[in-house]
């Protein structure tokens, strides 16, 4: 359970609001503040894809010799040094 204070403009606007949309000021609040969370954390790179990160596994195949092949081209062409 969480409390909080609030200007008086800040009261009186949720009040207006929660009366338009037909809520309560704490179901007006409750959805205020679970929107809030999502778009914060929607905003992180990491959370979009917590539920599937290390759950993928690919194989593998040409990504594991990609630093080699880089070395090898590099290497090939004396106009990249």
């Amino acid at each position: 359970m969480r409390s909080l204070r609030l200007d008086a403009d800040l009261d009186e606007k949720m009040r207006r609001a929660a009366t338009v949309r037909g809520e309560s000021v704490s179901e007006f609040i409750r959805q205020a503040a679970a929107a809030r969370a999502e778009e914060t954390l929607a905003a992180r790179p990491g959370e979009q894809f917590a539920d599937v990160a290390g759950v993928v596994h690919g194989g593998g195949g040409r990504a594991r010799r990609t630093g080699r092949a880089f070395t090898e081209s590099l290497a090939s062409d004396p106009s990249r040094r």
